[in-house]
């Protein structure tokens, strides 16, 4: 179990990081912002080691300037990035030497608040302001299937990848849902107290971890829903969560400017540090060694974790 992180490095974006991702290989990191996602390289050179003082070598003008990027996804191959906001349009880009735009999905709804990709590159889904969740094909770059059951904005999305089927999806209308993706049908609908921010599945069991609006990080079995741990070391809402790789441990951030960092599935808190803002996103390293958070400080913070 991870007992600490170490701060490495900021990466000052310019703007309030709404999305970050890791690459993985760890190499770059991906920084969401108002209009554009920044690329930083964090591993310049040939020796292998992480910079503190990163560089962006790339800006990718993804939406208009004032609007916020809300999810950044890479492809599982690392060449091709998903971008939705705060526009009804979606960026597919190719990320070779010069990346460039390779397509545009346009939506229905006025914004995308979170994105998902099947594990075979073909399929993205994006959690719609409108409450659906659409389905895209990435190669003819069109809506193949619309989920439909949030009342509110979809606000978070997450995969079951042990075998590919299930989506989790959590919404504004104070609900997680799941859906069959076999049959494009909703199984599962479960009511709590507060509106949804964000949620993950846990890579190796059947752990579903949800934060919400009031405080709260809820754990509990996707099979029942009933049985869950109640984390509530958040001084106000959860605005971000993410397993790792492993499945042993998870991360959640928040509007209290807290990195919290849980122990899987009980909530035994194994690490936490303090930010001066509040830590709108968060993402680990495949490699489980590092975390990377946006904040409203207009920065991205890069974290080894220490075991």
């Amino acid at each position: 179990m991870p007992r600490h992180v170490q701060e490495i490095a900021k990466l000052n974006h310019g703007d309030v990081v709404c999305a970050v991702t890791i690459s993985s290989p760890t190499r770059h990191v991906y920084t969401g912002g108002k209009g554009c996602v920044k690329i930083w390289d964090i591993v310049p050179g040939n020796g292998g080691r992480l910079s503190s003082s990163p560089q962006a070598i790339h800006e990718l003008d993804c939406l208009s300037r004032d609007s916020y990027i809300r999810s950044c996804k890479l492809l599982p191959d690392g060449k091709t990035l998903i971008v939705g906001g705060e526009a009804a349009n979606l960026t597919v880009w190719d990320l070779s030497a010069v990346p460039k735009i390779k397509g545009t999905l346009t939506s229905g709804a006025p914004a995308c608040y979170a994105l998902a990709v099947s594990p075979d590159s073909k399929l993205c889904y994006s959690c719609c302001s409108d409450g659906n969740i659409s389905v895209w094909d990435l190669l003819s770059q069109k809506v193949v299937i619309t989920l439909q059951g949030h009342s509110d904005g979809a606000s978070c999305i997450d995969l079951d990848t042990r075998d590919g089927n299930r989506l989790w999806t959590g919404g504004l209308d104070n609900t997680v849902r799941s859906w069959d993706l076999r049959t494009s049908s909703q199984v599962q609908s479960h009511e709590f107290a507060s509106q949804i921010f964000s949620l993950g599945c846990c890579p190796t069991g059947d752990w579903l971890a949800v934060g919400m609006d009031k405080n709260v990080v809820e754990v509990m079995q996707m099979a029942k829903m009933t049985d869950k741990y109640q984390l509530r070391l958040h001084d106000s809402c959860v605005l971000s969560l993410k397993y790792a790789t492993s499945g042993k441990w998870f991360v959640s951030t928040g509007k209290d400017s807290k990195l919290n960092g849980w122990q899987n599935p009980h909530g035994y808190l194994a690490f936490h540090t303090k930010e001066g803002s509040s830590v709108l996103s968060c993402d680990v390293s495949a490699d489980d060694k590092y975390i990377v958070t946006g904040s409203g400080e207009k920065k991205a913070t890069l974290y080894e974790v220490i075991f």
